[in-house]
């Protein structure tokens, strides 16, 4: 008989998580102590060597992802077409839910959000390619259990708004904000470097022209998850108006009565179609086929359930006891002669107000956090919002007392209005709790400045750091600063470390296994 392979089960069943908490810790634990399965039905007792992802790298492009697994089984092609952040914004890390979807215990293929449509596409299209791959028939999406309020995004707790203030200060070409939530009517509690999941709103007035194009007050009374629910609080928070899903273009198409018009439409849900409307929302497409004419049930079952944005926790309970803090950019760009706004940025900059009860859930981090060891030097390279979790770990070693030194590198654009947490840095520095500051503000001189580059100016004391034991921390954007950050580590372990680039390479993920190596990149 062949033998079939399963992950163990490394949380107990009796532990206070939701199923959908225990397939991520069990993934996690089981990716980090590399554990692929164990064997049933006659089979040998011999460890499995641990996988080897190479398409699990966020800065590599759809194709070069999936050129890497084109030999590999069902369920990692699935894994290669995913955002390869690990950011738990699905419910899953990449893996996990890839597994999940190929076993059909997860259906909603739209869960990843970094990856959006063309994550989206790509799975759709790897299933219906590989389905007859399947040993058996995939079975059907399970009921998730009940989970802790606050720790589940299927149970999420009511959080209040206090404030979401600006950081940056007047002439600014940013926004970026420092957000406060009430969490003392509540029992969620966190760590430095866990991520807080928010179920934002939708811009009221982007629904109130979806409600008037379709000719609608907004108090219909629609059926919705097994609930009856105004069609305005449906279009606000359950649904995804902003990213229309291939689905809702081809519902779209059938209520055309201009056939050109539900050409168009079909065309686009098979990703081609009109470039100017690659971004649309569904605002866009009602104004852009002026013959559709969409019935509501219709049209809210074609639409995708709008999924909770992660936002990296900014604060030390133990420094803010009863509260959880944020560090968010407001996202607005103009097209189509409209200002548009990001969905979770916006609705905590813009439209949520202090009072608001907010809906959020805490995603616990896979394996990023301060040293345990109080003792142990920290480097952290934090530009722009990636600040945020290092705020978190400043603030929670300066409560612990931590001995340990401790080395920001932080970057923006200039100095005189976009310094965020200035003031706290600067006295964090004063009272040597900051061991050492490098500050990157590129557009202060001619010469574009980033933290890498302060990182290479100071190669031979980060070679000295690491060789002391110092744990190095990146956060931000994966696909340029964190690689930028990466060759630059390399590059110094090669110059300083006397290493070839193959031992750079070995030594970086010596750092990886230890611990000492952890990225939160988006």
């Amino acid at each position: 008989m062949n033998a079939i392979a399963r992950l163990p089960s490394l949380i107990p069943e009796n532990a206070p998580f939701s199923s959908e908490q225990r397939a991520w810790l069990n993934g996690f634990f089981s990716a980090y102590l590399g554990v692929t399965g164990e064997t049933v039905d006659g089979a040998s007792d011999e460890p499995s060597e641990p996988e080897d992802f190479p398409w699990h790298d966020a800065s590599l492009a759809m194709p070069e992802r999936m050129e890497l697994a084109k030999e590999a089984k069902p369920e990692r092609k699935l894994m290669a077409a995913m955002a390869q952040l690990d950011c738990g914004q699905c419910g899953y890390l990449c893996q996990t839910y890839a597994e999940a979807v190929w076993s059909g215990t997860e259906a909603d293929m739209g869960r990843c959000v970094p990856g959006g449509k063309e994550t989206q596409r790509k799975l759709k299209e790897l299933i219906a390619a590989l389905e007859t791959e399947r040993s058996t028939p995939a079975v059907a999406a399970v009921a998730k259990t009940a989970g802790i309020h606050g720790f589940s995004r299927d149970r999420p707790a009511l959080a209040t708004l206090v404030d979401a203030h600006p950081l940056n200060r007047p002439g600014s070409e940013k926004d970026v904000r420092h957000v406060v939530l009430d969490l003392s009517t509540t029992d969620v509690t966190y760590d430095a470097g866990d991520s807080l999941g928010v179920f934002a709103r939708k811009n009221p007035r982007l629904v109130q022209a979806v409600l008037d194009r379709v000719g609608a007050t907004g108090e219909e009374i629609v059926a919705y998850d097994g609930e009856a629910l105004p069609l305005r609080q449906v279009l606000l928070s359950k649904v995804d108006i902003a990213r229309p899903s291939d689905e809702c273009m081809l519902f779209l198409a059938t209520r055309a009565f201009n056939g050109e018009e539900a050409l168009k439409l079909q065309a686009m849900a098979e990703g081609k179609g009109l470039p100017e409307l690659a971004d649309a929302d569904l605002l866009d497409l009602l104004h852009a086929f002026p013959s559709v004419m969409p019935s509501l049930p219709g049209l809210l079952k074609s639409l995708d359930r709008l999924q909770p944005r992660l936002y990296s926790i900014a604060s030390s309970s133990k420094a803010h006891p009863r509260e959880v803090h944020l560090t968010v950019s407001a996202v607005r760009w103009d097209s189509n002669d409209r200002t548009r706004t990001g969905i979770g940025s916006c609705y905590l900059a813009d439209f949520a107000k202090p009072g608001d009860v907010i809906p959020v859930f805490v995603q616990k981090s896979h394996g990023f956090g301060p040293p345990a060891d109080d003792n142990a030097p920290a480097i952290m390279i934090g530009p722009g919002t990636g600040i945020a979790p290092f705020r978190a770990f400043l603030e929670e070693r300066d409560a612990r007392g931590a001995k340990g030194r401790n080395w920001l590198f932080f970057g923006e654009q200039k100095r005189v209005t976009d310094f965020l947490y200035e003031d706290q840095i600067v006295d964090w520095q004063r009272r040597g709790l900051l061991s050492r500051l490098d500050l990157a503000f590129s557009r202060d001189q001619a010469e574009k400045i980033y933290v890498q580059t302060r990182m290479r100016e100071n190669a031979a004391e980060l070679w000295t750091w690491l060789e002391e034991g110092a744990h190095f921390y990146v956060c931000g954007d994966a696909k340029r600063m964190a690689k930028d950050v990466e060759d630059e580590l390399l590059r110094i372990a090669v110059e300083r470390g006397g290493k070839s680039m193959e031992q750079a390479k070995a030594w970086l993920g010596d750092l990886v296994k230890a611990g000492r190596y952890q990225r939160d990149v988006y």
